[in-house]
């Protein structure tokens, strides 16, 4: 009996402790790691939002690159950090679903985090460089059905790997995948002339369209984006169904409080509520989902339905590692 009262006061203990701790929380800069390049559209996205949670939290979130394998090393090392809410993982679609299904990870993309918040989403736009041969999607299947093999896509991660793979499932089409360590290095290489195509979040290729240094053909989305109304859907430009759209969210590990969670959650909620952080995303052609979608139990929901949906296709496509 004296065993089990103390173990009693010391689980009372601890849970008191937790919660004091949560209540001052933070009391210093947090940290999230982001598994892309600097420059890239989740490092964008990720340090717009930070940026508003600034004001809430009182204290800045300090994002950190993390890069390398398809984003894994960076979402390894928040998976492993200590869940007292001062290291976060902000990833997405391909980093916290497709990558388990990719790759033989020493993490658990669903069970090894504590959802925080849904961010964005976007669709991809399907781009080349200039110099193809091509100025429409049919044009350019077209092309690619003439050369099989001999063109190149930039891949930055499981998402863009698996969008070149579908592609290529639906148009007939067959190119080479060039990794790299994140889509803003990709894009560089584009513009250079390095590859020929890429299936691109359009924050990331957008302005690079407009502005002439590569060609856009279509959005991977079922309607026309009001930010860029004059790019055609995929159904209208000639490839039905390919439909991608890619979600940004916030996470931290395992086991960290919920009273620290539901701190977190409340910051991104009042920065998504932003008037000019919600232009700042907008510009980059982001949506925010409504206010019911921004708790942490429906981000759960939607990344455990995004792997029921996602992890069947890549099996039967044999997709793995890069």
């Amino acid at each position: 009996m004296k065993k089990l009262f103390v173990g009693v006061a010391m689980a009372a203990a601890l849970h008191s402790f937790e919660t004091a701790n949560a209540q001052i929380y933070p009391s210093r800069p947090i940290t999230a790691i982001v598994p892309f390049a600097a420059g890239g559209p989740t490092d964008r996205i990720g340090r717009i939002v930070a940026e508003g949670m600034r004001g809430s939290l009182g204290q800045p979130i300090v994002i950190e690159d993390v890069t390398g394998a398809s984003g894994t090393i960076g979402v390894g090392r928040a998976a492993r950090a200590a869940p007292d809410g001062y290291t976060l993982s902000i990833g997405q679609w391909a980093t916290h679903v497709l990558n388990g299904a990719v790759f033989n990870l020493p993490y658990h993309v669903l069970d090894d985090f504590e959802p925080v918040a849904l961010l964005t989403s976007n669709p991809q736009l399907v781009v080349a460089k200039n110099a193809v041969p091509a100025n429409n999607l049919k044009e350019l299947i077209t092309w690619l059905k003439a050369n099989p093999g001999k063109a190149s896509q930039g891949t930055a991660g499981a998402g863009t790997r698996v969008s070149g793979a579908f592609f290529q499932t639906l148009s007939g089409t067959s190119f080479a995948f060039v990794p790299y360590r994140g889509s803003a290095p990709a894009m560089q290489d584009l513009i250079g002339g390095q590859i020929d195509l890429m299936f691109d979040q359009i924050s990331n290729s957008l302005a690079q369209v407009r502005g002439g240094n590569i060609k856009g053909f279509a959005v991977t989305a079922k309607t026309r984006l009001a930010l860029a109304p004059e790019i055609p859907t995929v159904d209208e430009a000639g490839l039905p169904g390919f439909h991608i759209s890619l979600w940004n969210a916030i996470w931290a590990p395992k086991g960290t409080p919920k009273e620290i969670v539901a701190k977190l959650n409340a910051a991104v909620v009042t920065s998504l509520a932003d008037p000019k952080v919600r232009q700042q995303l907008a510009d980059l052609g982001q949506e925010i989902p409504p206010r019911d979608q921004q708790t942490p139990a429906a981000l759960g929901a939607y990344q455990k339905a995004e792997i029921e949906k996602w992890w069947p296709i890549i099996k039967a496509a044999n997709i793995t590692a890069d």
